[in-house]
């Protein structure tokens, strides 16, 4: 990335947040969600499409298909309620995204996927536990 003459360019670092200029405003979404955006459009193509195999690209397919297989949640109840538990939580759409996508189940595999949550004053291992026991909860009831 290209400062300003004068300036000195900051490194990006996703341990601390730091995801360059793209990721400052940007909506980040879970596999899930993903899963479930492209799946509605796939069943959209197959019934207004006459011609819905050639509509239907080989990179969307697989697209769908590697989504479906990393996505923890199915239900589009659940994926809504991982995505509020852990906006609650304050994270960052990035941590958002990481969490909800590899489901940590323990506070040290949280913090060392996501080592910013750790940072000091943001969150203490007793909430990381309660919204991994909240994420283990959708899971079950899902």
């Amino acid at each position: 990335m290209a400062g300003k003459p004068g300036q000195a360019i900051e490194e990006e670092d996703a341990r601390e947040l730091k995801l360059g200029e793209d990721f400052v405003k940007a909506k980040c979404l879970m596999n899930a969600e993903v899963a479930l955006i492209l799946q509605r459009k796939y069943e959209q193509l197959q019934t207004f499409s006459e011609d819905a195999p050639n509509q239907i690209s080989q990179v969307f397919e697989k697209s769908l298909q590697y989504v479906k297989r990393f996505s923890h949640y199915q239900n589009p109840n659940a994926v809504k309620q991982v995505r509020d538990v852990l906006s609650r939580n304050q994270l960052a759409e990035f941590e958002v995204c990481v969490i909800g996508n590899l489901c940590p189940e323990t506070v040290e595999e949280a913090k060392a996927l996501v080592p910013s949550i750790a940072k000091k004053g943001r969150m203490d291992d007793e909430k990381i536990e309660q919204m991994i026991q909240d994420l283990a909860t959708i899971k079950t009831f899902e």
